[in-house]
């Protein structure tokens, strides 16, 4: 590990980034060293200029990934180097798309599958709590409270913790896997030896999806962050208030939650075209024009 490395991380620490955006930031600065064969502290702007050019045109990389290195880049720069890094260099805002929304009995058939009780476990309690893969991933027995039906969510997405339902059926399968297991730190620790005592890792707890996925035969739906779309617009479609539902999924804004209103297929259809609510056969006196 090079001494700048080091420096990185330890800044990276002290500003207390998320693991996901430390791999982010070192693996920006690591790309663009290995793509000019010279140390990051030599690489001049318009090097870096070249560089997010060639992502962006011969690599064919998403304008979010871009900007991800180059966030990365101006990290290294700003804080290990001291310097403004000057990159004339600016992406189209990514069109947001609706996220994949699957059914009920397509979700139930995606937990059903692992035939591990700890995955299938995994599965159940971020479709029922609408948890993020963090935040299911570093859940404690004691986050559990079985007495107010809750589960309460530390340090979630902008370090808020947040409590969110505790279903009666993820209750009684939580009851019957703690016997099995008996975890002690976290709910769903890692097994390996090396990791003994930590949660497990965002890859495994991916893969633990997507095998569950494949198995399930569900063709789309990808990605673990699906089944929490599923718990949001379940719940709308369920009658739920989408206010409460905000406050569950840990939104900030409303208008992050209001998404799901657009993909709530059984919401929408209760809607009725405003050509079903002309009564045909009777005159409109409001608005028309009568000539003698």
């Amino acid at each position: 590990m090079t001494e700048l490395r080091q420096k990185m991380i330890r800044e990276m620490d002290l500003k207390n980034l998320s693991p996901h955006t430390q791999r982010s930031y070192l693996a920006a600065v690591t790309g663009l060293s290995r793509h000019y064969q010279l140390p990051p502290d030599t690489i001049t702007s318009e090097m870096i200029e070249d560089y997010l050019l060639y992502l962006k045109n011969d690599k064919d990389l998403a304008p979010s990934s871009c900007c991800s290195t180059l966030n990365g880049l101006r990290f290294f720069y700003s804080h290990i180097l001291d310097q403004q890094l000057s990159v004339g260099f600016s992406l189209t805002k990514k069109p947001r798309k609706l996220p994949t929304v699957l059914s009920k009995g397509q979700v139930w058939k995606i937990i059903s599958s692992p035939s591990n009780i700890k995955h299938r476990l995994i599965l159940m309690t971020t479709y029922a709590a609408g948890l993020r893969a963090g935040e299911v991933r570093r859940l404690k027995p004691e986050d559990i409270d079985s007495k107010r039906m809750l589960i309460k969510v530390v340090d979630g997405k902008g370090h808020k913790d947040r409590y969110t339902m505790l279903s009666k059926m993820l209750l009684n399968e939580l009851r019957h896997y703690y016997k099995a297991c008996r975890p002690q730190t976290y709910l769903f620790p890692s097994t390996y030896k090396k990791h003994k005592g930590k949660p497990l890792s965002y890859e495994t707890v991916r893969s633990i999806y997507e095998k569950a996925r494949k198995q399930a035969g569900v063709k789309n739906g990808q990605g673990l962050h699906t089944l929490r779309h599923c718990f949001a617009t379940h719940l709308l479609e369920a009658g739920y208030d989408i206010r409460k539902i905000q406050v569950l999924m840990g939104h900030s804004r409303l208008s992050t939650t209001i998404i799901y209103l657009h993909v709530s297929r059984e919401t929408l259809s209760k809607v009725p075209s405003p050509l079903d609510l002309i009564e045909t056969g009777k005159d409109s006196a409001d608005g028309s024009d009568h000539t003698s």
